[in-house]
């Protein structure tokens, strides 16, 4: 289970003057979206790759587990497999701006502040296969220093400028591929508009 899964549970409760951040999800759509969009995360390159039909449309440097990969529940690693974007929160938010329990705190603070790691600026939650339910996430981290090495406790961590330029680009549906082999040939695979439905 990730780690930012752990810490969204144990902040459920909220007073009622603070108000979540707008987010969109597929369990409020009528229909099951497919996306024009597909993601590849290579864990051997520390990448994610986002491409339209058959053209890559941007690259970002990210961050996988430090545990490594695997689908055990509490491990901390990053799972392999398809995924899907099932809900973006975080939009319109400032950058640097703390999440907890998938709500913002109220607190906006600068990369790489010392002594700080929580989830900021926007968050992308992943469903399908164990990433659902073990609450692995697209996140903004304040550690940028980090970002290209595995760092993470199983998400998958980006700088807030990153993570803002591709909240802003997918869409709640596209299809995010985590994979440890050379990412060239699923790239090309994810481009040639092929479903997993």
């Amino acid at each position: 289970m990730c780690a930012c899964f752990l810490q969204s549970r144990k902040n459920l409760l909220f007073p009622p003057r603070e108000i979540p951040p707008p987010f969109v999800s597929c369990k409020h759509l009528h229909r099951r979206i497919r996306s024009r969009f597909r993601s590849v995360i290579s864990v051997k390159h520390q990448t994610m790759t986002v491409v339209q039909g058959r053209e890559r449309k941007s690259e970002f440097p990210i961050s996988t587990s430090k545990f490594g990969v695997g689908e055990q529940a509490r491990s901390f690693r990053t799972p392999l497999g398809t995924f899907r974007i099932e809900k973006k929160v975080g939009g319109n938010m400032p950058s640097g701006a703390v999440f907890k329990g998938l709500r913002f705190t109220g607190e906006v603070i600068a990369a790489n502040a010392p002594g700080r790691d929580p989830i900021v600026t926007r968050v992308l939650c992943l469903g399908g296969g164990s990433a659902g339910s073990r609450g692995i996430y697209i996140h903004g981290t304040p550690e940028e220093k980090k970002i290209g090495r595995p760092a993470s406790y199983g998400c998958i961590r980006m700088r807030s400028r990153d993570v803002i330029a591709l909240f802003d680009e997918v869409e709640v549906g596209t299809r995010v591929v985590i994979t440890d082999a050379p990412s060239s040939g699923l790239v090309a695979s994810a481009g040639s508009g092929k479903s997993d439905e």
